[in-house]
């Protein structure tokens, strides 16, 4: 009988948040995976035995013996190809994925779930951005009646503590090339060019953000039907905004696929403290309602990007493990939606018409807000 859940990558900065709150609900149940089987068990030990240590090599073949337990299994690194997706789905197992990785999303949603013979559900584009960002355009993109552009700006906090998959991601794209959509159409596109200011609200100001490849913008085209949207990224000190910007313009952004200066690079972001541990994202949705030029801005704030990464893909898994839908490769908006009451902000099945048990899932610690204008 499949009853277990095991978080790949389960011990590092994300993957043990989401851990904890999983094994708080179903204690003994979930596994925190990886290679390093002392790591998993020294964190497993810190959480009193309601996480469980498991050896476990992302890049090679899943046990079947494994996967004959395996319920769901929650993805916090980054792959090259499907093939661990597929087995877990070809055998019934769930699959969430947490990463970023755009190319490894867009492969794992081109597949066939009839040809490939899946049995189970995968849940894409999990976390803050992707994740969060896809429900804030979703939402926004409901209260008009037609969308036309979606433009999404994500400001980081340099003085908050970010995983090392995370450091290394963003060092490794500061000088990609990439394909956005736009009216339609795809057009290529480098990171930290064609800077934008964007207001995030409250107490944040703003601030210039410049594209980046966050793999929502490449997904929301399909998935809401919508001609243009791009995504942009910020860091809350504008220095050092300013600083990549001007790296990237200058070109000696490319030093950085010279392995020794990469791996100073990254150190550098997780040493060294330049701001404060805020994050922000917002959407800008342009289209029409009742016939006139609409806007809408939606906006979130809170404190530690990584917390909101993990209690977003926690939520999901709690539902997915209770009542999952139909065998296919999804994105977080096909499945959930927002719900909003005052400044709160709350998960919830986007299906929620009775007919599977009640959930809501609070995503406690970040702050919601809105705006609309009709020039």
């Amino acid at each position: 009988m499949k009853t277990d859940i095991v978080v790949i990558g389960g011990y590092g900065h994300v993957g043990s948040q989401i851990c904890r709150i999983l094994g708080a609900k179903y204690p003994g149940k979930v596994y925190a995976a990886g290679r390093n089987l002392s790591r998993a068990g020294e964190f497993s030990r810190s959480t009193g035995g309601q996480v469980k240590p498991l050896r476990l090599s992302a890049d090679g073949p899943l046990d079947p013996e494994l996967l004959e337990h395996m319920k769901l299994v929650v993805m916090c690194l980054d792959q090259q190809d499907t093939r661990l997706a597929e087995a877990c789905l070809q055998s019934g197992t769930h699959y969430v994925d947490v990463s970023a990785s755009g190319g490894f999303l867009t492969s794992l949603q081109k597949l066939d779930p009839v040809k490939h013979g899946f049995k189970a559900a995968a849940l894409l584009s999990v976390g803050l951005a992707p994740g969060l960002t896809n429900l804030l355009a979703a939402k926004a993109a409901q209260e008009l009646d037609h969308t036309e552009k979606i433009d999404i700006s994500i400001m980081l906090g340099l003085g908050d503590s970010h995983g090392q998959a995370a450091l290394e991601w963003t060092v490794d794209h500061l000088g990609a090339a990439f394909e956005v959509t736009e009216q339609g159409k795809p057009r290529r596109v480098s990171s930290f060019t064609d800077g934008k200011v964007a207001d995030f609200g409250f107490d944040l100001w703003t601030h210039t953000a410049y594209r980046f490849p966050f793999p929502d913008q490449m997904t929301l085209p399909l998935t809401l039907g919508v001609p243009s949207v791009s995504t942009r990224l910020c860091f809350d000190s504008r220095s050092i905004t300013t600083a990549a910007a001007l790296l990237r313009r200058s070109g000696l952004s490319t030093l950085l696929r010279n392995r020794t200066l990469r791996s100073l690079a990254v150190r550098a972001f997780g040493r060294f403290r330049f701001g404060s541990d805020r994050f922000a994202v917002k959407v800008d949705v342009h289209g029409t309602k009742d016939g006139k030029p609409a806007a809408i801005e939606y906006g979130i704030t809170g404190v530690h990007e990584a917390a909101i990464t993990a209690a977003t893909a926690a939520g999901v898994v709690l539902r997915l493990y209770e009542a999952a839908p139909e065998p296919g490769v999804y994105h977080i908006e096909q499945l959930f939606t927002l719900h909003t009451g005052g400044e709160a902000l709350s998960l919830l099945p986007a299906d929620a018409d009775g007919s599977g048990p009640p959930f809501t899932y609070a995503l406690d610690g970040a702050t919601y807000w809105t705006r609309s204008t009709r020039p």
